[in-house]
């Protein structure tokens, strides 16, 4: 269903930014001369291939769910994905324009504004790309079972001394997240007291209500560092008490 809506439209969007590529300057052209004198392509082409990739491309950045986009990122992605959309239908209207009024070249301002959207576009896609790279190599690590040295199996029974030992705290692996953890404590103590459970969610919203800036990959790291070090709290009175 989706390939059936996307084919009319990529229709519609080749023709008319390659009917308005050749009505402000853009043609064929010899890439390879004295190499290939012979190859020749129509650099009207890279209007759509641009413009309409890159608005794709923006628009799964930010609507992409998870931790990996971070909220800077996903504004980014946001208002350029719009803006190419944007651009995308002032091209269409004005090729159309043109078309209807017999006009063979494109009025001057038209031109200025076509002629420079091919590095429009190659900055806003190599601005988002290295902002999507930056978020995925700072994703912050979360609990994880602890690694074993050689093979288990799920027969196999736990040692008692493993099950005294206290759970370890998550180390920190987001800068700041010390600075955070006073606010964040009393955050959870009031969402406890009103019987409300922790989540990123939650937590992201009280953060930010105090005035504080916090990004999506902070809240996830704080609220690990929460719940590791509840843990470690009930886990030290159950000893005690098993004493």
């Amino acid at each position: 269903m989706l390939v059936l809506l996307a084919l009319p439209a990529a229709v519609a969007t080749w023709s008319g930014w390659v009917g308005l590529g050749e009505k402000t300057g853009f043609g064929m052209v010899t890439p390879l001369p004295g190499i290939a004198d012979g190859f020749q392509i129509n650099t009207a082409i890279t209007l759509p291939i641009g413009v309409e990739t890159y608005a794709a491309y923006a628009l799964g950045a930010w609507l992409r769910s998870g931790g990996r986009v971070s909220d800077t990122t996903r504004t980014f992605a946001k208002w350029s994905a719009i803006g190419s959309l944007a651009l995308g239908m002032l091209g269409q209207i004005a090729f159309h324009l043109l078309e209807i009024s017999a006009q063979p070249k494109a009025p001057d301002v038209i031109t200025a504004a076509v002629s420079v959207l091919p590095v429009l576009v190659l900055g806003m896609g190599a601005a988002l790309g290295h902002l999507m790279a930056r978020d995925a190599a700072q994703v912050p690590e979360l609990p994880t079972e602890q690694a074993s040295d050689g093979p288990t199996s799920a027969s196999a029974e736990p040692q008692p001394e493993a099950l005294a030992l206290p759970a370890k705290p998550l180390k920190r692996t987001v800068p700041g997240i010390d600075d955070l953890m006073p606010v964040g404590r009393s955050i959870a103590a009031d969402l406890a007291d009103r019987g409300l459970s922790l989540t990123r969610d939650r937590l992201l919203k009280a953060v930010r209500d105090t005035g504080r800036s916090i990004s999506s990959d902070r809240a996830t790291a704080l609220l690990a560092r929460l719940k590791s070090e509840a843990s470690h709290a009930d886990a030290v009175p159950n000893q005690r008490q098993a004493a």
